[in-house]
């Protein structure tokens, strides 16, 4: 395997899975400059790589040297896993695939409604999975109006989702009817004091309260969320699901992800 530039855990985390499975794969960091892209993907095309990664800057300008596009990718215009399917080489998404994954352990959102902080690259993920799960409504919270906009429209027109715009300012108070609320941001990472600006009083017993952000994996969000009697999910399970989906395209195997967690925990020190 192949990746963009991510860090060891993620290499951890994967050929834990691989030796878990007694599968005599590898699963190696490259460092791909943008002017050698398209050689390089030609090239793990040659070389039999039955898929990879790819990172920042190469999600989008990855995608006019693949064969083809799974739905979620073609939606976002953004690839994250590249993955063989006979002589073909098929784009996809995990980010928000992961998420999903992890959201399933406490709630179907079918039919739910969902408050989704920010429009970023993984809250735009997020929310186009969830619209493919079929979510009724996305009440969209974000400080940019312009980004915001964005992610709405393309929710609306590609994806038909019945979805709103509220341009965040001060604390936001969470409507009445809600079901699962996400923090698609940054907020908290590597700050364990860092507060999401949220009402916590309209935060009701029996919500799902998601948080994207990995370290601490005990966010004040989540911690918050859990006191008031929400039911809380939290980042590490996304960037193991994320992994699994990955393990899952390129082997065709359903990966122990109670193993993959371990050695992502360990290699991160959380």
């Amino acid at each position: 395997m192949s990746q963009g530039a991510a860090g060891n855990p993620t290499v951890a985390m994967i050929e834990a899975a691989f030796a878990h499975h007694n599968l005599h794969w590898r699963y190696v960091n490259m460092e791909v400059t943008p002017a050698e892209l398209g050689v390089a993907v030609r090239g793990a095309k040659a070389m039999g790589f039955r898929g990879f990664n790819c990172s920042l800057p190469h999600k989008v300008a990855v995608i006019p040297h693949l064969d083809g596009l799974g739905e979620s990718a073609a939606v976002m215009g953004a690839v994250n896993c590249v993955v063989r399917r006979g002589e073909k080489f098929i784009g996809e998404n995990t980010d928000g695939k992961g998420f999903l994954k992890s959201l399933n352990t406490a709630i179907d959102p079918k039919g739910k409604s969902v408050v989704l902080f920010g429009a970023g690259g993984a809250a735009r993920a997020i929310a186009v999975e969830l619209a493919l799960a079929g979510i009724q409504r996305l009440t969209l919270v974000n400080r940019s109006e312009t980004r915001g906009g964005e992610l709405v429209e393309l929710l609306r027109n590609k994806l038909k989702l019945d979805t709103q715009l509220v341009v965040w300012k001060g604390d936001y108070s969470i409507p009445t009817g809600t079901d699962i609320v996400i923090n698609g941001t940054s907020i908290g990472l590597y700050a364990p004091e860092a507060r999401l600006a949220l009402d916590l009083h309209t935060l009701k017993q029996g919500m799902v309260v998601a948080d994207v952000v990995f370290s601490p994996v005990r966010t004040r969000l989540l911690e918050d969320a859990a006191a008031r009697g929400c039911r809380d999910i939290d980042g590490l399970g996304m960037l193991v699901n994320q992994g699994v989906v990955g393990v899952q395209y390129w082997t065709g195997l359903n990966p122990d992800p109670e193993v993959m967690r371990k050695a992502l925990a360990a290699a991160m020190g959380v």
